[in-house]
Formats: C-alpha cells, structure tokens, sequence
C-alpha cells in the first residue's frame, strides 16, 4: 500500500491549477516552475489526465490547460486513476504464493497451485478488502474543491493549527467487519 510521486505529484499540479487557473489556462510550464515538477514528467502526466478527461488543453497564445469540470466534481480518485496509480491494499491479494496461492510441486515436480484457506488468510484478506475499499471511499468523496476549501480554512484558522488537524475529515468513524 503505497502512494507513489506519480499520484502525489498529480494531485499536487492539479490543485495548482484549480488556484491558479480562475477560468484561464495555465501553462505548465508555471505549474512546473511552481512546484518543482519537470516539466517532461508534467507533460506525461497531463497527457493522461486529458485522456481521463479532468482537464482540458487549450491551444495557442495564451494557450494552457483547465479543469474540464468544476472542482468540486473532480475527486482525487479520478485524478488518481487518470495516471494509474492504484493504492488498494488488497491489490495483489490474487496469484502470489504469500496471499492464498501457493505453488508446490507433485510426485512428478510438475507445479501445481495449492490454495490456502486457513480462518488466518481468510481473516486478513477480507480485513485488507474492507481497508481497500474505506480508501477508496475517501478518496472519491475528497474533491479538488474540498482541498481548495481547506486551505481557506487553514488560512483563516492559522497554518499551525491547520498542520495538526485534518480540516478535510474529522473522523472517519469506526470500521464494520
């Protein structure tokens, strides 16, 4: 479970240009210059964000890129899966000897896949579904706007404050098995 560059870098750009855009393109070039992103590795990531449809190019003097929707209906999720990123927990759940898998050899030494079913792997992997699917939740109600209005709050509240406490969600509650 891991959140790579790629995803945090993708987001990071994308909340530069929701503050930076008000109805106008930006270019990333500034985006780059902003937050000490390549531009190379930025040109990578917003071609894929316009094929995820989150934003859109505009061509010529002036030309840039904008959201292709409000911010409030853009979720980090989508934003997350325009660039593949992909931090379930439970992703390699499936054909890998250490989750319920795994590979022995017969009388023959031909390899044959021996399935684990103890109450064990069956009591973590539906633990790491569950967790799998609270991220998932978070992040597809987390919108672009919610972070916007969250750093309105941190500075009306004070940046200190604002460091020790998510402003985005107090308390996600207790989890159900």
């Amino acid at each position: 479970m891991r959140l790579t560059s790629k995803g945090r870098y993708a987001v990071r750009a994308m909340l530069d240009l929701t503050f930076h855009s008000n109805g106008n393109p930006v270019r990333l070039q500034e985006i780059s210059t902003r937050q000490s992103i390549s531009l190379h590795y930025l040109e990578q990531l917003f071609r894929k964000l316009r094929t995820g449809k989150v934003v859109k190019s505009v061509r010529g003097p002036g030309g840039g890129y904008v959201l292709s929707r409000s911010m409030d209906e853009i979720s980090v999720k989508d934003v997350l899966d325009c660039v593949g990123e992909n931090i379930n927990p439970a992703r390699d759940i499936l054909n890998v000897p250490s989750s319920g898998i795994e590979i022995m050899k017969d009388e023959q030494g031909n390899e044959i896949n021996a399935t684990v079913d103890t109450k064990e792997f069956n009591l973590t992997k539906n633990y790491f579904e569950n967790l799998g699917q609270i991220m998932q939740d978070y992040l597809a109600t987390t919108t672009l706007g919610d972070l916007c209005r969250r750093e309105g709050a941190a500075t009306s509240a004070g940046a200190e404050g604002a460091r020790n406490e998510s402003m985005i969600r107090s308390n996600i509650g207790e989890v159900n098995q």
